[in-house]
């Protein structure tokens, strides 16, 4: 999920550079909810994953 947001990223970087506003924008705001995501499972994993030996 991790390397969704990132090519999302780049995605919106580059359209931003070739001056398409509204893909740049659209881009960025995926890449974020992306990188939302992967930051509350991965902190999700963290707590739950943690098991008794």
């Amino acid at each position: 999920m991790l390397s969704w947001a990132l090519i999302f990223l780049i995605v919106a970087i580059i359209a931003a550079v070739l001056g398409f506003s509204g893909v740049a924008g659209t881009a960025a705001w995926i890449a974020q909810v992306l990188f939302v995501v992967f930051i509350v499972l991965f902190l999700a994993s963290l707590i739950f994953g943690k098991r008794a030996p």
